[in-house]
């Protein structure tokens, strides 16, 4: 199964992922975490050991040079298209349980974006990870899809959009549906997030009716304390754990 998550700074995306990753490893599954996020730190959120200390891959200049054979932050020249990559996942991720994390950073964009050695590795080791692993696969993205081409998006199982009560977080769903159905990807689920009452869930079934919603966790102070301590929100007693398992169930 090949999931990836994505949806507007602040609704929570990263505590979503790192509990239904949390979740699938405790029920057994092999998972491959892919933190696509700059902004983000699905380690720290998972409970990964020296979570700060994990380099990302776009920072990695020699192994970047030993497969592109081109120098980082060069644009334009000629580098390889198809680097090798199928060694990374096992070899670059950071192990916890049944879980591997890979970090893959932020590539820095000029003008018309980048055609450069670092922005084509992440790709071609998106593209494997999606196509050619047979773990759970979890992604973390940006507010965007933007690791996904065309070919990649087609094998993801589902794109899950995760929403809080708000207008601007509805607004970003529907510029990500808009990308989504640009290359391809159809299979679109949304994730209530921070739900107050039943007029926030309302609120989102009235104003984003055509999509499905997998399920809706609740609003939790526990889980904004583990955020604020570094602490994983899957090691803090919370409800959102049993939906969370009902979403699995669904998926």
């Amino acid at each position: 199964m090949k999931l990836a998550i994505s949806g507007k700074g602040g609704v929570g995306k990263t505590t979503f992922s790192a509990l239904l990753i949390r979740t699938l490893s405790d029920m057994g599954k092999h998972v491959l975490a892919i933190d696509a996020d700059p902004d983000a730190n699905l380690a720290t959120a998972l409970g990964v050991p020296d979570a700060d200390k994990i380099t990302p891959i776009s920072e990695m200049k020699k192994l970047i040079y030993e497969r592109t054979e081109a120098q980082p932050g060069s644009i334009g020249g000629f580098f390889k298209l198809n680097p090798k990559v199928d060694d990374l996942p096992d070899t670059l991720s950071a192990k916890m349980g049944n879980i591997k994390l890979m970090r893959l950073g932020g590539v820095k964009k000029g003008g018309m974006g980048c055609i450069c050695p670092e922005s084509t590795l992440l790709k071609v080791l998106v593209t494997h990870i999606v196509l050619a692993r047979d773990e759970v696969v979890v992604m973390d993205m940006e507010a965007g899809i933007e690791h996904l081409g065309r070919g990649t998006a087609q094998a993801v199982d589902r794109l899950l959009v995760v929403v809080e009560p708000g207008r601007r977080s509805i607004e970003t769903a529907g510029h990500i549906k808009k990308l989504a159905s640009e290359i391809g990807l159809k299979n679109i689920a949304l994730v209530g997030n921070k739900i107050r009452s039943e007029r926030d869930e309302e609120f989102l079934k009235t104003r984003v009716s055509d999509l499905d919603f997998l399920g809706f966790l609740p609003y939790d102070d526990g889980l904004i304390e583990a955020d604020l301590k570094g602490i994983s929100p899957f090691d803090v007693e919370s409800p959102a754990k049993a939906v969370i398992r009902e979403m699995i169930d669904r998926l």
